[in-house]
């Protein structure tokens, strides 16, 4: 048995996300943590809402970090086997480079609401847009953006699972290749309600901007192997990691190559450890032979436990 864990970003948020956990107190105690580092009580409005502030990027990222490492904090207490390797969808990266030692929770939360007011602002509210395209292989998406950039920038932004890819960039040019993808075989394409077009070019500014906290933050050499998203390859030295953690932000989440490089290593348990199902989703698409868990509530958490001891 090897075992990964994975760690889902935005997009699995949602009100009252944490409720299902009652039992496990590691989880209150580190959304408790999150509030006193960020100074403010995120755990609140993770319980709360409303909606729409949770689905804020500068709130959501912070919250799905806080709700992730909650959740591994929950699964080490409780005496579940540590992963050989970890990855993180995106924002879950962090997540996955906090649980490996390489980032201290507090530290982590800094970083992860710097990293969300750096992209909230670098696209002023309206100019960006994200689409998903469902039954189209990415080569033929890539031409199509292409074609409908007309001097503007729309891109492959998350390969998350086959025929499923998020696409990016200004909204006019979004949604021109919706209309092209859809001429061109694509079985749906639907806009998604994010505030920031994330993973496109549209984010090198705040990918530069980005890096003045990536710098004063301090890292250490993780003690389990991160894959990580811009390059499906490990980072070992801190300055190795500023750099992949900055080119995240304008490089595309390569997600069925990070799946397909754990199942090409020897994985063969995969946990989803955070609120939602999402990443267990594209995993059985891209590599079914893996058996998959979603720590998505306590009863969920209690199954996998049981199978996954230390």
């Amino acid at each position: 048995m090897k075992i990964a864990f994975v760690f889902p970003g935005q997009g699995s948020q949602s009100v009252g996300m944490m409720a299902g956990y009652a039992g496990l107190p590691q989880i209150a105690e580190s959304l408790a943590a999150a509030d006193a580092a960020l100074g403010r009580s995120l755990s609140a409005l993770i319980q709360d809402g409303p909606d729409a502030e949770l689905n804020a990027t500068t709130n959501t990222q912070p919250a799905m970090l806080a709700a992730d490492c909650a959740v591994w904090n929950a699964w080490l207490a409780s005496g579940g086997a540590r992963p050989q390797i970890v990855a993180g969808h995106s924002l879950g990266e962090f997540a996955a480079l906090t649980a490996a030692g390489s980032l201290s929770f507090d530290a982590a939360m800094k970083l992860v609401q710097a990293r969300a007011n750096a992209m909230q602002n670098a696209v002023p509210a309206g100019l960006g847009a994200m689409a998903a395209i469902l039954g189209m292989e990415p080569d033929a998406l890539a031409a199509v953006c292409e074609k409908a950039s007309d001097g503007e920038v729309v891109s492959c932004c998350n390969l998350n699972a086959p025929g499923q890819i998020v696409i990016g960039g200004h909204k006019s040019a979004v949604e021109r290749a919706m209309v092209l993808a859809k001429e061109a075989g694509a079985k749906r394409a639907l806009m998604l309600p994010m505030s920031v077009p994330s993973h496109c070019e549209l984010m090198r500014p705040a990918a530069e901007a980005f890096a003045a906290s990536l710098n004063a933050t301090s890292f250490s050499a993780p003690s389990i192997a991160v894959l990580h998203n811009a390059t499906v390859d490990v980072a070992g030295d801190a300055a190795s990691i500023r750099a992949v953690l900055a080119d995240q932000l304008f490089k595309p989440v390569r997600w069925i190559e990070t799946i397909q490089k754990m199942h090409a290593h020897g994985v063969t348990h995969i946990v989803e450890c955070g609120p939602g199902k999402a990443l267990a989703g594209m995993i059985k698409r891209i590599a079914p032979e893996m058996k998959c868990y979603s720590l998505s509530d306590k009863a969920a958490f209690d199954a996998a436990l049981a199978e996954l001891q230390a």
